[in-house]
């Protein structure tokens, strides 16, 4: 079975997502918002060997646990990143411009790329780029579960704010209606702040 576990992180909120396959023992973080050991404690209370780190896009509040939660495995996890995202990641996820300083996140291991496969135990994810909130952003969909984890493209009857750079509003509404709109209308959407929603729901929000 996959379970998954939401952690609210971080100075603005942040979904961090803890992914297990129960059989298998093993688990994904995606997107360590913050408080990283706090990430890699819920993983033991569940008896999960934490194998890697997915992060839909190098923005500070989506990798800011990046660096515990590698420095708490035992081995360490591979960390995932989309090409177009390490200038931001390596600026410390524009932190700075904000007033926040955080631990410089462990260099990427795992280059993502459009219609990637991820492997989590038995379950498939696929990489979908959809750029626009930043230019490498991505998406993880698991089609046996019917489920997305859309970082910063779409929340709750809303979208990503395309102000900051790298961010464009056209982008991002071709992402959506290319990448997003085009899975099932019954797929769970799980974004990067606030409650999950569907497909269909914000396809019907957005007509």
């Amino acid at each position: 079975m996959l379970n998954i576990v939401t952690l609210v992180l971080g100075p603005v909120q942040t979904n961090a997502y803890l992914a297990g396959d129960t059989e298998a023992k093993e688990a994904v973080v995606i997107d360590p918002a913050w408080e990283g050991e706090l990430i890699v404690e819920e993983a033991q209370k569940h008896g999960w060997k934490i194998t890697q780190v997915w992060v839909t896009h190098a923005h500070f509040d989506h990798f800011g646990g990046a660096a515990a939660v590698v420095r708490g495995c035992n081995p360490p996890p591979e960390v995932a990143l989309h090409p177009d995202e390490l200038p931001l990641w390596q600026m410390q996820g524009g932190a700075p411009l904000f007033g926040l300083q955080i631990e410089p996140g462990p260099q990427p291991t795992v280059t993502l790329s459009h219609r990637q496969v991820l492997r989590l135990g038995q379950y498939a994810f696929e990489v979908r780029h959809t750029p626009g909130h930043t230019e490498g952003h991505v998406i993880f969909y698991c089609a046996r579960e019917r489920l997305t984890f859309c970082g910063d493209v779409i929340f709750r009857n809303g979208i990503g704010r395309t102000d900051l750079p790298g961010g464009d509003y056209e982008t991002l509404m071709t992402s959506i209606r290319e990448q997003v709109f085009s899975l099932p209308d019954e797929t769970r959407l799980l974004s990067g702040h606030g409650p999950e929603t569907k497909v269909g729901l914000e396809k019907a929000y957005f007509a």
